[in-house]
């Protein structure tokens, strides 16, 4: 037999949201998620808010991505990019250089040759932060950015398409990075 258990929604009180200060002084998810020549500021906002959820390091903005403050990021960041720390780039390379400097492996999502399935990526044991590259929403990320990279992340597609709006492959690479994160062994 089955037991009834009531569902109510819960309130934004229930939520127990920490403060934007609470945000900035919280341990991260040690990730960067740069955004190379991402058009749609819609996109972008999403992206911020995905990592405000996941608690990420920061966002880097690169190329013709828009910055902060702007209404149609504002749309859709819904405050987050107050929370999320971001710098801009003006190219890519720069911010991978600057990344793989401190010490970051550098990870596109895209679909490639060699690529590492989604469902078959664990966050490996001997690194300790990750950067994931999102790119152009019409041409992807930059060949020259996927030639520097570490590796290639694609996420597993069965559909007809093949092709995720980009805020939507961030939330599920986001998410995975998160979890995959926490299950992790710690670092010595």
């Amino acid at each position: 037999m089955h037991q009834i258990i009531a569902m109510l929604k819960l309130s934004m009180d229930d939520l127990n949201r920490i403060s934007v200060e609470e945000f900035k002084n919280s341990e991260k998810t040690p990730a960067v998620i740069v955004l190379d020549n991402v058009r749609s500021q819609n996109n972008i906002g999403s992206v911020f808010r995905t990592a405000d959820a996941f608690r990420m390091q920061a966002v880097y903005l690169c190329g013709i991505t828009a910055v902060p403050p702007n209404k149609e990021i504002h749309k859709t960041a819904l405050g987050s990019t107050e929370s999320v720390d971001w710098l801009y780039f003006e190219n890519t390379m720069e911010a991978i250089k600057q990344l793989k400097q401190s010490g970051y492996a550098v990870f596109s999502v895209e679909q490639a040759v060699n690529s590492i399935m989604l469902d078959n990526f664990t966050w490996p044991d001997n690194i300790s932060r990750l950067a994931l590259v999102f790119g152009n929403e019409v041409n992807g990320v930059e060949e020259a950015v996927i030639e520097c990279s570490d590796g290639i992340i694609e996420i597993p597609q069965i559909g007809t398409k093949h092709s995720l709006n980009l805020a939507v492959s961030a939330g599920i690479v986001l998410w995975e990075m998160f979890t995959g994160y926490k299950k992790r062994p710690a670092i010595k």
